[in-house]
């Protein structure tokens, strides 16, 4: 079934919000809030969104700093931000409940939100979204660790914004990257590219510290609440390793981990298997 999807603006707190909405056959469908990662915008569910969006409503910002979302002048960005501007983004879209998507930034910015909002929140699809310390790899512990005073962290923060570095993040860690399409890599750098993006990459690279400072709130979120969890994890991710989906278990006993031999943008090359697997959760958490 061919699914029909809408893109839009909205304002919230001088931001113009850009986002992608499927419409769906069924009244009343349930809700999917998908949260990208870095250096990504929605775009990077389309195909999720048209395997599945007839039968759900998924609805796909992109943050401040990314995509075809823009920001007023001045515009401070951290993750606290962000999560304003998404928190904001749900209120004027009325979400009262929904279930999230959560991805590399998207982690952050929706445990965020969730910390806020609880009674909003009906589950959670986690796919390479960290929140444990042991899911950090070295080279991930490395890169958060830079500071505005570390000698080179502004060139290293800048080498990973390169089109060799965002091709590396796709296609690195899949079995086979001739399943990895070319257009999502090269309009995430295009988006990269733009006046403003740099330099918004290196304040979120700098404020990334505070993520990590803030997991033992994430899990105990995690522990009081319980929500239905389904994780996806490409295990070959340079960044988020599968001791960190396996960690989740820990908090939430009753998650189903689904573990893929695949790297960091697992959508790419495994959505196949995925989006069954979020189907059949989403109708399972919201029948």
């Amino acid at each position: 079934m061919i699914t029909r999807v809408v893109h839009r603006r909205v304002e919230v707190d001088g931001v113009e919000v850009f986002y992608r909405q499927s419409l769906p056959d069924v009244p009343d469908a349930p809700a999917l809030l998908l949260l990208h990662g870095f250096p990504s915008a929605s775009h990077q569910f389309r195909r999720l969104i048209d395997a599945i969006g007839s039968r759900f409503r998924l609805i796909a910002p992109d943050y401040p700093g990314f995509g075809h979302t823009r920001v007023p002048d001045g515009f401070a960005y951290s993750f606290d931000h962000l999560a304003d501007t998404v928190e904001g983004f749900v209120d004027r879209l009325a979400l009262d409940r929904f279930t999230m998507y959560l991805f590399d930034f998207g982690a952050p910015v929706g445990f965020r939100l969730a910390l806020r909002q609880p009674e909003r929140i009906a589950g959670l699809v986690v796919q390479n979204g960290n929140a444990y310390a042991e899911g950090l790899s070295d080279a991930a512990r490395d890169f958060v660790s830079l500071t505005p005073d570390t000698p080179g962290a502004e060139q290293a923060i800048l080498d990973l914004l390169t089109l060799e570095a965002t091709r590396a993040q796709y296609e690195g860690g899949t079995t086979d990257p001739e399943l990895i399409a070319p257009e999502g890599w090269l309009l995430d750098q295009y988006f990269l590219d733009q006046p403003g993006r740099r330099q918004a990459q290196l304040a979120l690279a700098y404020d990334y510290h505070r993520n990590i400072t803030a997991y033992p709130d994430w899990q105990k979120w995690l522990r009081d609440h319980q929500p239905p969890t389904l994780i996806t994890w490409g295990v070959n991710d340079p960044f988020f390793t599968e001791a960190g989906a396996r960690a989740y278990l820990r908090d939430v006993p009753g998650a189903a981990l689904h573990l893929l031999d695949t790297g960091h943008f697992a959508l790419e090359d495994d959505l196949p298997r995925i989006a069954p697997l979020v189907t059949d959760f989403l109708a399972g958490i919201e029948g």
